[in-house]
């Protein structure tokens, strides 16, 4: 078994205030991180396709969590342009039938997730939104039994829940956000996991935010560069531990 290298498998999230401060903090992890994430934040800052371009012609990966949400049609044509333009992750949401369509529209070299649980919801929340039969792992484990079903790549999902979407599930890639050190604040997140113990349980991928772009609140470092070197020593010593 070829040995995991951490630095393939670390996402920073670019949730920040515009696309200047996104450029700022890409060059400052020029060589340590090369997977960054666009979410909502930026989707519609200034500038924020040109970045998304520009990223890519520089040989960085995107991931595109934009969570497509609509009708089978539309979110078939998000994913296929998605794809044309060289993404390498997009999340999705919906029922079987829009999972299917965005599954036909994505190409070979895209890989397509589906949010299970927001990281930051708990069993109240979910209870909420109506779903009150259910526990928040056992809500998890049935929609990502439903992404595997519809031809999905794999989820996102809680470091919490990876090991029993690997045991009960299968063959799924999980992308765990909601990653803290275990004296960070935890803020809006209520499922959170330190980086070893995300990969102890089974995330291949972890989606890094605020430990990187805020690292003197969220940690002992002084520089996102060091924030994410440390992220990455942590996040190899686990993987290999996994394959001893």
């Amino acid at each position: 078994m070829d040995r995991i290298d951490a630095k393939e498998r670390l996402i920073v999230a670019l949730d920040l205030e515009d696309i200047r401060a996104a450029r700022v903090l890409v060059a400052a992890l020029e060589g340590v991180v090369d997977f960054f994430k666009i979410g909502l934040v930026l989707q519609m800052a200034e500038g924020a396709e040109e970045f998304i371009h520009s990223l890519l012609k520089q040989g960085k990966r995107v991931f595109l969590d934009y969570k497509y949400y609509d009708i089978p049609q539309t979110v078939s044509k998000a994913v296929q342009r998605a794809s044309q333009i060289g993404v390498t992750f997009l999340t999705v949401h919906g029922s079987t039938s829009v999972i299917k369509e965005a599954v036909k529209a994505k190409g070979n070299n895209l890989k397509l997730f589906t949010v299970t649980i927001l990281t930051s919801m708990d069993a109240e929340d979910i209870a909420e939104m109506g779903y009150t039969k259910h526990s928040v792992a056992d809500l998890v484990i049935f929609r990502a039994k439903k992404a595997l079903e519809a031809g999905c790549d794999g989820v996102i999902a809680s470091a919490i829940e990876a090991e029993r979407i690997k045991r009960e599930v299968g063959s799924l890639l999980v992308v765990a956000p909601g990653i803290r050190q275990s004296d960070s604040p935890a803020d809006d997140q209520k499922r959170t996991a330190t980086p070893a113990e995300a990969i102890t349980a089974g995330a291949d991928y972890l989606v890094v935010g605020r430990l990187i772009t805020e690292p003197k609140k969220y940690g002992p470092h002084s520089t996102p560069r060091e924030a994410a070197t440390a992220i990455l020593r942590e996040m190899q010593t686990a993987f290999d531990q996994q394959q001893s």
